[in-house]
């Protein structure tokens, strides 16, 4: 899951043991070892077993392993965001705990609304090794160090007119966007609630039928977009009436087809995709073009700004762990011990 509005400090979204965990730990007679401290930082050892168990998952997610002579190392960074996290959140205000808290809501309501169902997008956390209320509180920990990077590192960083114009100029093949569609569409799902698996066949011939239905009142001129949130169940578009503005290559082949075929304001015929019955209708047809400055020069000053603050970033956290008089307890307990 790639997030929005985490843009520097994406790495540092691994979130403390879960107190049944350490109620586990407390009641086996287990130790729960110190691994790193100083001033406003303390990790333990459940910790980073808990962030290199999470991290083997979404690794696993993604078809990738990680071998058991690479665990050291992948647990030394571990516990560098985990010190790291630890020590941006103890410089953050209430505000930006508040923003922090704000914004990733917002961030969780974007990856539901692109879930077929909330049960899909919970199956895809579990797969990850998250629960929700851990992934929140993850991205709650990562909002707040958002909040506190900008604050020390991004607000400082100027960028002026002539730096934007230069950026544009200099790359003027990032700003050319093709033969573009704004579209609309109902989608009569014929998948069940997990978006898995399909439909029986009479239940599919139920669903051609209510597609019909819709489909007759979009040729009859009702508003398409009162129809869409009312019936359609793609919930990526639903609430925005069934809008999409996309260039081609983006969408399945047969729904790319009618859209690019459809004149202006023309509804299509019932089209069928491997996500089921859609009703189409095409706004806008956008011919390829190159994006005007003025509509882009926020984004590129966005842009240069957050790559100023990737090259700060490692010193300023660095720096952090420096005046925390951070200390590798474990890491040094291991070096007595060899010297025995």
């Amino acid at each position: 899951m790639a997030l929005a509005g985490a843009t520097t400090l994406a790495a540092l979204n691994m979130n403390a043991a879960e107190e049944s965990k350490k109620d586990f730990t407390a009641k086996a007679g287990f130790t729960d070892e110190i691994v790193a401290k100083g001033k406003g930082c303390e990790v333990k050892r459940s910790q980073v077993d808990e962030a290199f168990i999470l991290h083997k998952a979404n690794a696993a997610a993604q078809g990738e392993t990680i071998a058991e002579a690479d665990r050291e190392m992948v647990e030394s960074r571990l516990l560098d965001r985990l010190i790291y996290t630890q020590l941006l959140i103890a410089k953050s205000t209430e505000a930006e705990k508040v923003k922090g808290k704000e914004t990733a809501e917002k961030i969780i309501a974007e990856y539901k609304s692109q879930a077929p169902s909330e049960e899909a997008f919970n199956r895809r956390l579990t797969a990850l090794g998250l629960t929700p209320e851990k992934f929140r509180a993850q991205m709650i920990e990562q909002g707040v160090c958002e909040q506190v990077v900008d604050r020390e590192l991004k607000s400082k960083v100027k960028v002026t007119a002539e730096d934007t114009k230069k950026f544009y100029e200099e790359n003027a093949a990032r700003f050319e966007q093709p033969e573009q569609v704004r579209a609309a569409h109902v989608l009569i799902s014929t998948k069940d609630p997990t978006g898995s698996q399909d439909l029986s066949d009479e239940q599919k011939k139920e669903k051609k039928k209510l597609a019909e239905k819709v489909l007759a009142r979009a040729k009859a001129g009702e508003d398409f977009a009162k129809l869409a949130k009312e019936f359609s169940e793609d919930p990526g578009s639903k609430d925005k009436g069934g809008e999409y503005t996309f260039p081609r290559g983006q969408m399945v082949p047969e729904f790319e087809a009618a859209a690019f075929s459809l004149k202006t304001n023309q509804v299509s015929d019932i089209v069928t995709t491997q996500f089921g019955y859609h009703i189409i209708k095409t706004y806008e047809n956008l011919p390829a073009q190159k994006v005007e400055f003025a509509k882009v020069e926020p984004e590129i000053k966005e842009r240069l700004q957050l790559t100023e603050v990737q090259k700060q970033l490692p010193d300023f956290l660095e720096k952090l762990k420096t005046d925390a008089g951070i200390e590798l307890v474990a890491a040094r307990a291991k070096k007595a011990d060899a010297k025995k």
